[in-house]
């Protein structure tokens, strides 16, 4: 039998090993090993730093590579180095137009998955879909224009946010299938688009996050209570809300540890430069994730109150199958408040106020309690979100396409 021919359209892939890039790259990966031609079209690797990579800023503006089996196609797109809402804008704009270049050098394909952000990925989908009477699936890991508005970047009131959505709108109903990655995302998407939908999470992999298998962290070896932040460093986060809890914090007790890259990094490190138990490290390679994030004794996650619906950080996974709890801040109605309330896995709170600092000390006071919570994160998390059950069920939904 022949070997059928997929495309996938990432802006972000390897080396990038983090958030979305890492899971394109999973993704393309598993298919390959499923005995798919895989070619992927893509940017140069850029993120969460926001700068292109230093292996890649010499390199063509077109670029072929192959790396285990798969072809790769990518276009050296703007990158700002201060991401305003302009600049990204020409950002995705940029990465829209060589992507279409490239996706001329795609000669067969029987099915195309676009993976959003970026919404103009979709287009590309769809102009291949066309040309080469394919299947198109488009995978929603953000809605990047309500995350836009969630984070204070737009106003949906706006002339120029009507359109985005109704262009949005149309670009979806191009889809054979349209997944995203929490329930609560599918349900914003049924009001996107009537294509078939399926719910496709983020995964983790169980044997990789192993708290049985990892040593102590460089970062983490410090005699005291360790509270660690791993990820980006970006807009969705509550930054004036973490900065206030790590000064509240007794400094004799706790060390805050925070690990990762992106554009509030350098307002974040000039507000906690005077606070002593507070450091803030590089992002570390993909093969130390297990070892840091297993090193730590609870996990920080402060999610503005605005951002509902729009995103779920697949960070949560990783933190959770660390078997340590949780310390979350976001919206009542966040999906991400589901998992820690149902898994009971750790602490979470739709408010600031005084009484965190307090249930943050009594967490750490009885160590039964403590690691309970932990054991309870990681079970909940495999028995939910396992890479082995997720692309099982997208091995069965992919057969019906």
């Amino acid at each position: 039998m022949e070997r059928k021919n997929i495309t996938l359209i990432s802006l972000n892939y390897a080396p990038e090993d983090s958030a979305i890039g890492l899971y394109s790259t999973q993704w393309a990966e598993f298919l390959s090993k499923q005995g798919y031609n895989i070619s992927v079209l893509t940017a140069f690797p850029y993120y969460p730093q926001w700068r292109i990579n230093n292996d890649y800023r010499q390199k063509s503006t077109f670029l072929k590579e192959e790396e285990n089996g798969i072809k790769i196609y990518r276009y050296k797109q703007y990158v700002p180095s201060k991401p305003t809402f302009f600049k990204r804008v020409v950002h995705m704009l940029d990465f829209t137009f060589g992507t279409f270049i490239n996706s001329y050098k795609i000669k067969k394909s029987d099915l195309v998955i676009a993976v959003v952000p970026f919404t103009t990925s979709t287009l590309i989908g769809y102009i291949l879909k066309k040309r080469l009477k394919a299947k198109l699936w488009i995978h929603i890991q953000d809605f990047e224009f309500d995350a836009a508005i969630q984070t204070g970047l737009g106003n949906k009131k706006s002339i120029l946010f009507s359109f985005l959505f109704r262009i949005e709108k149309w670009l979806f109903s191009k889809a054979d299938i349209a997944s995203t990655i929490s329930k609560s995302m599918i349900k914003k998407l049924s009001n996107k688009t009537s294509s078939d939908k399926f719910y496709f999470p983020n995964w983790i992999d169980e044997n990789f996050v192993n708290p049985k298998r990892s040593n102590t962290h460089k970062y983490l070896s410090s005699q005291k209570i360790k509270l660690l932040y791993s990820g980006n460093i970006g807009d969705k986060q509550d930054w004036s809300t973490f900065v206030k809890f790590c000064n509240e914090l007794n400094p004799d007790i706790y060390d805050i540890i925070i690990v990762g890259d992106g554009s509030m990094k350098k307002w974040l490190q000039e507000e906690l430069r005077d606070n002593n138990n507070v450091t803030i490290h590089p992002p570390v390679p993909y093969q130390e994730l297990s070892d840091l994030l297993c090193s730590c004794d609870a996990h920080l996650l402060f999610l503005k109150q605005d951002v509902i619906d729009t995103v779920m950080p697949s960070k949560v996974l990783g933190m959770m199958a660390s078997e340590k709890p949780s310390i979350v801040i976001g919206h009542g109605k966040s999906e991400v408040k589901s998992i820690i309330d149902e898994s009971k896995g750790g602490l979470y709170f739709t408010e600031y106020s005084d009484a965190i600092i307090e249930m943050v000390n009594d967490l750490f006071q009885n160590e039964n309690d403590y690691l309970n919570m932990g054991k309870n994160a990681r079970a909940y998390i495999l028995d939910h979100f396992s890479k082995e059950q997720i692309m099982s069920s997208f091995i069965e939904k992919l057969s019906e396409i």
